[in-house]
């Protein structure tokens, strides 16, 4: 029985590690692409960096990337920048790998 519970709370670490990761990862994503956003709307240090945060905020608001998407999509939209969607999603992918290879570089 101790060899079941062993096993129950290795799986439990694991589990609660996993998410960790994948919460970072998710964070370190929102600050990429919040900047690279602030990069096309020529905002300057001060407001990249406010605006790098108000990204990870935005992740918060619901499940999923679509709170982020909105944001960045309206946000460039109103700047004036020649954003879709789709280049959105398609930085989206690409930040996600980076901020995995940042994290798992640190490790």
């Amino acid at each position: 029985m101790t060899d079941f519970r062993d096993r129950e709370r290795a799986e439990e670490a694991k589990f609660a590690f996993d998410e960790e990761n994948a919460f970072k990862i998710a964070a370190r994503r929102n600050r990429l692409l919040g900047e690279w956003a602030a990069g096309l709307m020529d905002l300057t240090d001060e407001e990249t960096d406010a605006y790098r945060k108000a990204v990870v905020q935005a992740d918060f608001e619901e499940a999923g990337d679509e709170d982020v998407i909105r944001k960045l999509l309206g946000d460039l939209t109103a700047a004036g920048c020649d954003v879709s969607e789709a280049d959105i999603r398609s930085k989206l992918d690409e930040k996600s790998v980076e901020a995995r290879r940042q994290l798992m570089s640190e490790s």
